[in-house]
């Protein structure tokens, strides 16, 4: 029995350690979303109870107040999210590279995922901040112009032009209220 939970927690810690390997940590990211505070038809809400739905989401700061900007992969609807609440207002929100994140559900495993929403390829070959990534393809790849890769949203593998890395991954947690994205 010893060895037994012995080699369970082997398999877990290298388990762990190979997603803890995969997660993107050059720029930071830290993104709270209490889906309570925004029910539907807020857009990312709704995404994240519908596999296939994916949203870039990106924060800007007006007059004090922060407002969290998606827009939607399948039809490029825009929303723009006041967060009024004292508790939104202390949170801090970075959101990678360049300001953009992209979060959904594969259409592959229902599972979350939360993506670096500037090319993978560019910001290592390239340096620098600027390289986003537009919807396409129906909402299910996302397109780099300066590289020309196509990666499919569903798994973040590059789906068209040359080959190369993986979109960067970040950590996602939805417990069925409050939405987490971090690395």
């Amino acid at each position: 029995m010893r060895h037994y939970w012995l080699a369970l927690l082997c398999v877990l810690t290298v388990g762990c350690t190979n997603i803890e390997n995969r997660v993107y940590q050059v720029h930071k990211c830290f993104f709270v979303f209490d889906t309570a505070l925004h029910p539907a038809p807020c857009q990312l809400t709704i995404a994240l109870g519908n596999t296939g739905q994916f949203l870039t989401v990106s924060s800007t700061m007006e007059g004090g107040l922060r407002h969290i900007k998606t827009t939607r992969n399948y039809d490029q609807a825009t929303e723009d999210i006041p967060l009024t609440t004292q508790p939104e207002a202390n949170t801090a929100c970075l959101l990678g590279a360049n300001n953009a994140i992209i979060i959904g559900r594969s259409n592959y495993t229902g599972a979350f995922v939360a993506y670096e929403g500037q090319c993978a390829n560019c910001l290592r070959d390239f340096g620098g901040i600027s390289y986003p990534l537009t919807w396409t393809k129906n909402g299910q790849q996302l397109y780099c112009a300066r590289c020309q890769r196509s990666y499919d949203v569903n798994n973040g593998v590059v789906a068209s032009g040359v080959g190369g890395r993986d979109l960067y991954l970040y950590n996602i947690a939805f417990d069925g209220a409050i939405l987490r994205v971090w690395n």
